[in-house]
């Protein structure tokens, strides 16, 4: 506890308005950034960039220098907002300044050494690979002894926090099991117990049912915009078989889910024809040693692009201060993104 610093170890802070906790990396204010700003149509980019710190060979901002990677490729960030060393800690000052020391560790992946290509541009092939070390993080981080949760995600474009436009994502494993999947975790306990089914079961079943809110499909999952979305066009990638993880994925399952991903992002960057900024990750179950089989694997997709590739959708005024608010239907937004084709607009010049 002694050794323990507000202003240098990640820790969670309480919020005792709302109930729900803040993460809070004061170390990371020192992280570089070559964000960008979002691409425009006939811009290109190059296939590798000497002043990128993602590139293969090319020197980290941290000092490492990368390897001459030819698919994907792995570190762990130079710049973690969680470290395993940080310091235990539990402070409570009277019930009202309440924090506790965060453990956890954060890996990067490059999905791929080109520069210039995104998830929608990659084969289906360079995907899978991506699938797989996903998998394998998962299993890996999952297994160490202080790891409950392996959060993994990518931000996509600089007005969604990508500080570096090279492709790739993150994954911050930590003790704690964050906010976002404790909620589900809450619904899907609940929903267990109460009907003795799987909610997003039971949700997928009725949305296949009434068709309209579906935008793709495949063997193994599907991609819909959910009843209650909220931004413009996000999107909930859901298995259609009952798992809840990445180590329960058949070799089928992986293919279908690096198909799904390849389709449902050309469609995105076709909405505007302009690579189309989000967030994006996965909720897998947590790796705390329970059985879990109440989770449903999943995945969302929140991109802010509105009306245009200039026209951004941030969460603001009423709805930063009182409730989530959208302008067009899931209905609506499932449509346009159905109707949408799957050949790249790149490809099609």
């Amino acid at each position: 506890m002694s050794d323990f610093n507000f202003e240098n170890h990640p820790h969670r802070r309480f919020n005792i308005l709302t109930g729900e906790w803040i993460q809070v990396s004061p170390h990371r204010a020192k992280r570089p950034w070559q964000g960008q700003e979002e691409e425009t149509p006939g811009v290109e980019k190059p296939k590798y960039d000497r002043n990128c710190y993602l590139c293969p060979g090319n020197k980290r901002a941290g000092g490492a220098v990368n390897p001459d990677y030819p698919e994907t490729y792995v570190f762990t960030n130079d710049f973690s907002a969680l470290k395993l060393e940080t310091p235990e800690a539990d402070i409570n000052d009277d019930n009202l300044l309440i924090a506790v020391g965060e453990q956890g560790i954060c890996r990067v992946i490059c999905f791929s050494p080109r520069h210039d290509l995104t998830l929608p541009e990659m084969p289906v092939s360079a995907i899978r690979n991506v699938v797989d070390v996903w998998t394998k993080e998962y299993e890996e981080l999952g297994n160490k002894e202080n790891i409950n949760y392996v959060q993994i995600f990518e931000n996509k474009g600089s007005i969604m926090g990508c500080s570096n436009p090279h492709p790739h994502g993150q994954i911050w494993a930590q003790h704690t099991i964050p906010d976002e999947p404790a909620k589900e975790h809450r619904q899907f306990t609940n929903y267990m117990t109460e009907h003795h089914h799987c909610l997003l079961c039971d949700y997928l079943k009725k949305e296949q049912s009434l068709k309209e809110r579906i935008v793709i499909e495949n063997d193994n999952f599907v991609v819909l915009v959910p009843f209650w979305a909220v931004w413009p066009y996000e999107t909930l990638l859901l298995s259609k078989r009952h798992l809840g993880n990445f180590s329960q994925l058949t070799e089928a399952e992986r293919d279908s889910l690096a198909d799904i991903i390849h389709r449902i992002t050309i469609r995105y960057d076709n909405i505007f024809n302009v690579s189309f900024p989000y967030s994006a990750g996965f909720h897998p179950s947590p790796t705390d040693g329970h059985s879990h089989q109440e989770w449903h694997f999943h995945m969302h997709f929140y991109p802010p692009l509105l009306r245009s590739a200039t026209v951004k959708k941030f969460m603001v005024g009423y709805e930063m201060l009182a409730n989530p608010q959208r302008d067009i239907t899931a209905e609506l937004s499932a449509a346009k993104l159905r109707g949408l084709p799957e050949v790249h607009y790149k490809k099609k010049k």
